[in-house]
């Protein structure tokens, strides 16, 4: 075997292994930490290369936010089966800004969550008069939430979508 070969095939072992690590490590984050529903506000930035994916904006209880503030540094945090948006030092990534829906006070996510979908399946974000578009997401210790799969919740009931 010659020498650009041996190198060649030290560099794709170096590349499995780092991508296999980052697998790995997403695989035991879905089985141990927190999965919660969230719901949506889907929206698309208009961008011609987008590629199959959906945009969204996911909301949640805004626990002790600044009522103030127009956005806050927050974490994500597990409440039951809700997500919930907690303060945070100023340091923090993720920031989320509150809204309120129905009398309901809750806080938007700024940074938007992309789902990837595959091509043969229509756009999941159109949802009819009444439905609503949710998401489950693994809550890491660090950073923002990992989708999971979505949902729609029509008349209460919250039913997954087969996206396959």
């Amino acid at each position: 075997m010659n020498t650009g070969l041996k190198k060649g095939l030290a560099v794709a072992a170096i590349h499995l292994a780092m991508v296999g690590s980052v697998g790995a490590k997403l695989l035991v984050d879905r089985q141990t930490r927190p999965r919660v529903w969230a719901r949506t506000a889907p929206f698309d930035p208009d961008l011609p290369l987008r590629g199959r994916y959906v945009q969204l904006r996911v909301e949640g209880q805004a626990a002790g936010l600044d009522p103030a503030a127009a956005a806050s540094p927050v974490i994500l945090a597990a409440h039951g089966q809700s997500l919930a948006f907690e303060p945070a030092p100023e340091s923090a990534r993720l920031t989320a800004t509150r809204t309120s829906r129905n009398g309901e006070q809750l806080a938007t996510l700024d940074q938007p969550l992309a789902f990837f979908i595959p091509e043969h399946v229509p756009d999941p974000s159109i949802r009819a008069q009444g439905e609503e578009l949710w998401v489950e997401v693994t809550l890491p210790k660090r950073g923002g939430p990992r989708p999971i799969r979505l949902a729609v919740k029509k008349d209460g009931v919250l039913t997954p979508l087969d996206l396959d």
